[in-house]
């Protein structure tokens, strides 16, 4: 039994332990927010918050998170969420919006650990992020508009 804290909530999983916790965030928590991209970690679709730090749920084994708290783009919250949330609206970053879930995830963390990001430190850190639509001048606008928000 693997026992995790899911979005402030206590979870549980009894299954495989090499089930990749994207399936146990969508096929055993029913929460669809997380998106399947491509499978091995190159797309970022499937971006959530693991203790803190950005990972990729789809290669990451549900064994590896017994005492971990994961947080997805249903659960996110504080003001660097509120921040980026808005400026992605004002700023209307999707275009299709399948990576979007994936995309906010990582620029809430950048936020979290580099409140005034420069251009090169929002390529770095969304680099693993694929927009298919090709929307990065919006998401990067939208990271710059979040950081002067959470400024003051």
């Amino acid at each position: 039994m693997i026992t995790f804290t899911l979005n402030g909530q206590k979870a549980t999983f009894d299954g495989d332990p090499d089930t990749p916790l994207l399936w146990v965030i969508r096929d055993t928590a029913k929460l669809t927010g997380t998106k399947y991209g491509c499978g091995i970690a190159q797309c970022g679709a499937c971006t959530v918050h693991v203790d803190g730090t950005t990972r990729r749920s789809c290669i990451t084994p549900i064994s590896t998170l017994d005492g971990s708290s994961v947080t997805t783009i249903e659960g996110v919250d504080g003001p660097e969420a509120q921040a980026v949330q808005t400026a992605w609206r004002a700023i209307d970053v999707p275009q299709c919006g399948y990576c979007q879930s994936g995309q906010i995830m990582s620029a809430i963390s950048l936020l979290q650990y580099t409140p005034k990001p420069s251009d090169d430190d929002i390529d770095g850190a969304m680099a693993g992020n694929i927009c298919r639509c090709a929307t990065y001048q919006r998401i990067r606008q939208a990271i710059h508009d979040a950081a002067k928000t959470l400024e003051g």
